[in-house]
């Protein structure tokens, strides 16, 4: 039997404008699009709330914190994928792309030994119907490690597996360009001693130039028979965009200068950049600041990265800040274009035919609170 409801009364917003209207959802779609309230007595009135799509997360290693609550503690992967989802879904986000690091650079990480249990965990409550989100991966490949492209192969297949990104995590590569600014990061993030910083630097410099290009050149291209998108990682440079834009990438994530995102930007390749960094007033590692990107139009996608609250909140802000993006514009970059940047053409905004992916939020000055979320028009949050 058809199953059907009607959200009233609701701020909506499409991919070009806002009005108040009513939403008819049947069989898990949208179904009709309409301005003024309903007139029925079924329909649910949201009181003047926004009624926004459903968002789209590309690029989160959230669950990381789950499986890891404190240092040494390994929590059980079916709780932590149950506990990561809760957290998503709260925030909004009804389509998430799991981050998991293929080649873990981190001589004291547990990455590489939690990855087969993430993997099995998500796909399990995927199986049995518990999450409340819909949950994919994104294969993130460090290609300085020896074995990033033996682990890619065995990963891909995996039928959750849709989108891939490249990266180069070595000394004077990219993010760390200046090999100084690489020995700070690391010797405070792994809290290695002078002796073990500089045996770690060499090793990478020395992976790096055995298998890096190797390594992006064979993933990049099996992504490509496989039909799944390609993100660049950290371009800083005219010849790093040059080089991903040949790879034919489809999005450039977190390129460090607004040099490479403009550049990026022009040769077709979906900016995105940290949610966060909007949030928070700029980059925490001293990079381009993605409202600067805003500024000069430049700015595709957004990524909660390591906080998903935060997804919602930066295209709120977006929307109230120096720059050509209103709220339509804005709530894209969290919505409509990662939806088509991963080859998602059935979600992503509220338009007739496409997937009842939903969020009722309500405006108190600059923050955004979420009161309802659906997926596929079952109300989840």
């Amino acid at each position: 039997m058809s199953s059907e409801q009607i959200l009233s009364n609701a701020r909506i917003v499409t991919a070009d404008r806002e009005f108040l209207g009513s939403v008819l959802l049947r069989d898990g779609l949208i179904a009709a699009v309409d301005e003024g309230a309903s007139q029925l007595a079924q329909a649910q009135d949201l009181g003047g709330d926004y009624l926004l799509p459903g968002l789209v997360e590309l690029h989160t290693d959230n669950l990381e914190k789950h499986m890891s609550p404190r240092p040494g503690v390994d929590w059980p992967s079916a709780s932590a994928v149950l506990t990561h989802d809760a957290q998503i879904v709260a925030a909004g986000i009804t389509t998430v792309f799991d981050a998991l690091s293929i080649g873990d650079i981190n001589p004291r990480g547990r990455r590489m030994q939690q990855l087969p249990a993430m993997i099995e965990a998500i796909a399990a409550a995927e199986a049995a119907g518990q999450t409340r989100a819909e949950h994919r991966l994104h294969l993130r490949c460090e290609l300085c490690h020896p074995d990033a492209l033996s682990l890619y192969r065995d990963l891909v297949e995996h039928p959750l597996v849709s989108l891939v990104s490249v990266m180069d995590h070595s000394p004077g590569q990219r993010q760390f360009a200046k090999v100084e600014k690489y020995r700070e990061y690391y010797m405070g993030k792994y809290h290695l001693s002078p002796a073990e910083m500089e045996a770690f630097l060499q090793e990478q410099i020395a992976n790096s130039r055995q298998y890096s290009d190797r390594q992006r050149r064979a993933i990049v291209e099996d992504c490509h028979r496989r039909g799944i998108s390609v993100a660049s990682h950290d371009d800083a440079t005219l010849a790093h965009v040059q080089e991903s834009a040949d790879f034919g990438m489809a999005i450039a994530e977190f390129p460090t200068t607004l040099e490479a995102a403009e550049a990026s930007h022009q040769l077709g390749l979906k900016v995105l950049m940290g949610a966060p960094n909007v949030v928070r007033g700029g980059s925490h590692s001293g990079n381009i600041a993605a409202a600067e990107l805003a500024r000069h139009g430049v700015l595709d996608i957004l990524s909660s990265d390591y906080y998903p609250a935060s997804l919602l909140h930066a295209a709120w802000l977006l929307a109230g800040q120096d720059n050509d993006y209103d709220l339509p514009a804005a709530i894209a970059t969290v919505s409509r274009a990662p939806a088509r940047a991963a080859g998602l053409d059935d979600r992503g905004e509220i338009r007739v035919g496409l997937r009842a992916d939903l969020l009722q939020a309500r405006a108190h000055g600059e923050q955004p609170v979420i009161q309802q979320v659906w997926r596929k028009a079952r109300r989840v949050f």
